[in-house]
C-alpha cells in the first residue's frame, strides 16, 4: 500500500510537494533582480573606465612618482607642478579631525541608544538623530565657515585663518557622527538578549556588560559603521571646498586653510578647463587615486569584518 501512495504522488497528485508547472512569476522576478545586480556591477565598471582612461593619458605626460611624492601641486599655472602631496595631507588632516569628534561620540551615543535608554527616549532620540544626517552639506559648510569659524575658534585662536582644516574637520565629524551611531546601535540591538541576561546573572552592571560584551560582540558591525564614516569623510566635498580653502599647502597645522583631493575635483571640474588639456586631466588622476585609497579601505574592513564576526544561533 505505501509504495502505491508513493507513486501516486510523484505521478501528479494534487498534494505533493512536486512541482508539477514551472512558476513563471518566480523566473520574472529572479531575471529583475539580476539585472539589477547587473546594472551596479556595469555602472562601477563605467566609473572606473571613466577614471582610468584620462588618467592613462595624464601619466603618459607626468611621471607617476612626480604625481604620487611631488610636494608642489599648481596644476593652472603657466609652469604646473603636479605633485598630489599637499591635496593628500589636507585630506588626512581633515579626515583625521572628523574621526577624533565622530567615533567617539557616535560609539557613545549607540551605546547609550542601545544600553541604557529606554524605548521611549529611543523611540524619540534615534529619528532626531539621523535627522542630522539629512541636512545637506552645503549648510554644513556656511555653518563651519560664518559660525564656527568666525564666531568660536576666532576667540580661541585669534590667528586662525578665515578658511581652516580645523573648522572643516569638527563639522565634518559632525556630519558623520549619525552613520557612525545609527549603524552601530543596529549591531548592538543585534546581539541576542541571553548575552546580557547572562552577564547580568554574574553580577555585571550596564556598563561592565555593555563594554565587555556588547560592544565584542557586535564589533564586526561596529567596525563597518566606523570605516563607512571615515569613506564618507574622505569622500565630502562641500564642506572642505567652503570652510577649508581651496590653496594647496603642505602642513599639518590645522589652523590654516587646506585644499582636499575632492576640492580640487570640484573646483577645476566647475572651471574653465579645456577638454584634454593637461590640466584637465588631472582631475581624473586626482579622482583615480581617491577611488584607490577608498578602494582599500574598503578591502580592510571588509578583513576586519570578517575577522570579528560573530554568529549566534
Amino acid at each position: 500500500m505505501s509504495s502505491t501512495l508513493v507513486g501516486s504522488s510523484v505521478a501528479g497528485d494534487p498534494g505533493s510537494l512536486q512541482r508539477t508547472k514551472p512558476r513563471y512569476g518566480e523566473k520574472v522576478i529572479k531575471g529583475i533582480l539580476v539585472m539589477a545586480a547587473g546594472v551596479s556591477i556595469l555602472t562601477t565598471f563605467g566609473i572606473v573606465l571613466s577614471i582610468l582612461i584620462p588618467s592613462i593619458e595624464f601619466f603618459s605626460e607626468v611621471p607617476i612618482q612626480d604625481f604620487l611624492f611631488g610636494t608642489e601641486w599648481t596644476p593652472l599655472f603657466a609652469d604646473g607642478e603636479f605633485g598630489v602631496v599637499p591635496l593628500v595631507t589636507g585630506t588626512l588632516v581633515i579626515t583625521g579631525i572628523a574621526i577624533v569628534i565622530a567615533i567617539p561620540l557616535g560609539l557613545g551615543a549607540a551605546v547609550y541608544l542601545s544600553e541604557f535608554a529606554s524605548p521611549r527616549v529611543r523611540k524619540t532620540v534615534k529619528p532626531t538623530l539621523e535627522v542630522l544626517a539629512g541636512i545637506p552639506t552645503v549648510v554644513f559648510g556656511f555653518f563651519a565657515l560664518e559660525f564656527l569659524t568666525q564666531v568660536v575658534l576666532v576667540k580661541i585662536w585669534p590667528d586662525i585663518d578665515i578658511f581652516n582644516a580645523l573648522s572643516a574637520g569638527l563639522i565634518m565629524g559632525i556630519m558623520i557622527i549619525p552613520t557612525i551611531a545609527s549603524l552601530s546601535e543596529d549591531a548592538m540591538s543585534a546581539v541576542p538578549s541571553g548575552m546580557r541576561d547572562g552577564s547580568y546573572a554574574l553580577g555585571s552592571s550596564k556598563r561592565q556588560t555593555a563594554m565587555f560584551v556588547v560592544i565584542p560582540a557586535a564589533l564586526s558591525g561596529i567596525v563597518a559603521a566606523f570605516v563607512l564614516g571615515i569613506s564618507r569623510a574622505i569622500g565630502e566635498t562641500m564642506i572642505v571646498t567652503i570652510a577649508a580653502g581651496l590653496q594647496p599647502n603642505l602642513s599639518f597645522n590645522p589652523l590654516e586653510g587646506m585644499q582636499t583631493m575632492t576640492s580640487y575635483i570640484a573646483a577645476a571640474g566647475s572651471g574653465d578647463l579645456s577638454t584634454g588639456s593637461i590640466e584637465y586631466k588631472s582631475i581624473f588622476a586626482v579622482g583615480l587615486l581617491l577611488f584607490i585609497i577608498t578602494f582599500f579601505m574598503n578591502t580592510i574592513s571588509i578583513g576586519l569584518v570578517r575577522k570579528f564576526r560573530q554568529v549566534y544561533q
